[in-house]
C-alpha cells in the first residue's frame, strides 16, 4: 500500500500515544478519514481532534465502514475492539507494519533497508550502538521504533535515510506480517510480558516474527532461545567466549570477528558502558553492521563513541563512600541479573509489577553479592518470599508506601544498609507502572532522592 491509497479511506487507529498519535497524524496528512480510539481523553486526543481526527473514548465495537485498523503496541489482541475487527474480516496491523508498507523508494529505487533488533533485554542499547556504527561509516542512519522515534516518522523523513537501525518489541512484532529486515538480531529471550503473550512459547513466537527466509540472522550463542531459533541455518552468532568460525566473540579483552573476516576490531576497555551484557550488545551491533557491509574501522569508532542513555546502569551520585546506580530500565529479572552481576557488593532496590515473571532464580544466583535489599511496589511480597528462601541472612526492608514520594524512603533505607565501598543499585526487575508513569520517572525519582542525600 502506498501513501496515495489512503485518501478518503475510513481507518481506525487504536491508541493516541507516541506510536498511535504518529500514525494518526500521517493518515490525516494522507487524506484518510481517521477515528482514534483511546481509553480516556487527554491532551493528545485533543490535539488529534484539532487536526481532524474523530475521537472515540472507550470504543469496543468497530465503527461501521472501517477498512483497516492500525493498532498501538500496548493494545492486547483480546481487546474487544480488535476481536470485533477480526470478526468482521477487517485487517489489523501495527504501527511498525504500517510504516513498512509506506516506505518510499530511495535514490537507488529501493527503500532504505532495516537492520532490526529484538530481545528481552539490551534492545535500546544495541540499536543505539548500531546507529553509532552506521554513522561512523558515513551513512545517514538513525535508531527508530521502540527506541523512541516512531518508525512512520523515520521512513517518511524528507531526506531519506540510507539505513534504519530498528528496535522492535514483542508487542510490535505480534502485529507484523510483511516486514522483511535485511538483517536482524534476537539478543536473548527470557520470561517477560507473559501476561500479554500467555506463555514463553507465545512470547518467543512473537520475537521469531523478526526473521524471514531472506533475513540475515544474528543470534546469541550464549542464549538457548536465540540459538534455537536459528534452526540450524544460522548466518552469524556472537558469544562472550572465544569465537569459532561464523561467530563474533571475545579473546583477552578484544572483540574478534570470525564471521565476516575482520578479525580484531575493538576492545572491551574502549567501551564506555560496563558489564558483560553490554559487551554482548556491542558484538550484536557490530555483527549487524558487518552484515550491511560496514568496515571494521567504523565498528571500532562507533562503539568507542557510544554513550548509554539515562537509567541504564548510570551512576547518579556518591555519598560517604557509597555509589548510587540507576538501572531503572531493568524492568524484568533477566535485565536485573545482568545489572547485579556488574558489582561485587550491592544494596539492591527491587520491586514493582512482575508481569507474571518469577524471581527465585534471580535471588538464588546473586544472593552472595547482596549486602541488603529494599523492596517496594505491588509485587514486593514475591521478592520477600524469594529472599526468605534463598538469602535468609540478608537484611530486607519493605517500603509499603506507593506514592511518588516513596522513593525517598526507599533510598533512605538503602543508605542505612550500605557501608563504604557498597553500591546502592536500583535494578527493580519489575515494571514501574504501579507507582510511576514509566521506568524513566522511577529513575528520576531515585536520582532526586540521591541528590537530597548529597545536599544533606
Amino acid at each position: 500500500m502506498t501513501t496515495t491509497d489512503y485518501a478518503d479511506r475510513p481507518i481506525l487507529v487504536t491508541g493516541a500515544g507516541i506510536a498511535g498519535g504518529a500514525v494518526a497524524e500521517v493518515l490525516l496528512r494522507l487524506g484518510a478519514r481517521v477515528t482514534v480510539a483511546d481509553r480516556m481523553q487527554s491532551a493528545r486526543t485533543e490535539a488529534l481532534q484539532a487536526l481532524g481526527a474523530r475521537i472515540a473514548i472507550g470504543l469496543t465495537e468497530l465503527p461501521p465502514g472501517s477498512q483497516q485498523v492500525v493498532t498501538s503496541p500496548g493494545w492486547r489482541p483480546g481487546h474487544p475492539l480488535l476481536v470485533d475487527a477480526a470478526a468482521h474480516g477487517v485487517e489489523v496491523i501495527g504501527d511498525v507494519e504500517f510504516a513498512w508498507r509506506l516506505r518510499p523508494p530511495a535514490a537507488g529505487g529501493k527503500p532504505a533497508p532495516w537492520l532490526a533488533i529484538t530481545g528481552t533485554n539490551g534492545k535500546t542499547t544495541t540499536v543505539e550502538m548500531l546507529a553509532a556504527i552506521l554513522r561512523a561509516a558515513g551513512l545517514r542512519a538513525i535508531a527508530a521504533g521502540n527506541v523512541g522515534l516512531p518508525l512512520v516518522q523515520a521512513v517518511l523523513d524528507r531526506e531519506p535515510y540510507d539505513v534504519l537501525a530498528v528496535e522492535l518489541s514483542s508487542f510490535e512484532l505480534h502485529w507484523c506480517s510483511t516486514i522483511v529486515p535485511a538483517a536482524a538480531a534476537i539478543l536473548n529471550i527470557a520470561p517477560d510480558h507473559l501476561d500479554w503473550h500467555g506463555s514463553m512459547e507465545g512470547y518467543a513466537a512473537a520475537k521469531r516474527r523478526i526473521l524471514t527466509p531472506s533475513t540475515f540472522y544474528v543470534h546469541n550463542d550464549d542464549d538457548g532461545w536465540s540459538a534455537e531459533l536459528a534452526g540450524g541455518g544460522a548466518d552469524a552468532g556472537f558469544t562472550l567466549h572465544e569465537p569459532g568460525p561464523g561467530q563474533l566473540g571475545v579473546v583477552d579483552g578484544v572483540l574478534v570477528d570470525q564471521a565476516f573476516g575482520h578479525g580484531e576490531f575493538a576492545t572491551v576497555a574502549a567501551l564506555q558502558v560496563t558489564g558483560r551484557h553490554n559487551v554482548a550488545n556491542a558484538l550484536a551491533a557490530a555483527a549487524l553492521a558487518f552484515a550491511h557491509g560496514v568496515p571494521a574501522s567504523a565498528a571500532s569508532a562507533g562503539l568507542a563513541a557510544f554513550r548509554a542513555g539515562p537509567h541504564r546502569n548510570t551512576r547518579v551520585g556518591s555519598v560517604a563512600g557509597v555509589d548510587y546506580v540507576d538501572d531503572s530500565k531493568a524492568t524484568n529479572p533477566h535485565a536485573a541479573a545482568a545489572s547485579l552481576a556488574a558489582y561485587d557488593r550491592v544494596v539492591w532496590i527491587a520491586g514493582g509489577l512482575l508481569k507474571g515473571a518469577a524471581v527465585d532464580d534471580l535471588v538464588a544466583w546473586h544472593a552472595g553479592r547482596l549486602a541488603g535489599v529494599v523492596l517496594m511496589g505491588a509485587d514486593r511480597a514475591a521478592f520477600a518470599r524469594a529472599m526468605a528462601r534463598h538469602a535468609p541472612d540478608v537484611p530486607v526492608v519493605e517500603v509499603d508506601r506507593t506514592d511518588h514520594g516513596a522513593m525517598a524512603d526507599v533510598v533512605g533505607a538503602a543508605t542505612r544498609l550500605a557501608r563504604v565501598g557498597d553500591v546502592v543499585l536500583l535494578a527493580p526487575a519489575a515494571a514501574s507502572m504501579d507507582m510511576f508513569a514509566d521506568y524513566a520517572a522511577r529513575g528520576a525519582a531515585f536520582a532526586e532522592a540521591v541528590g537530597a542525600l548529597e545536599v544533606a
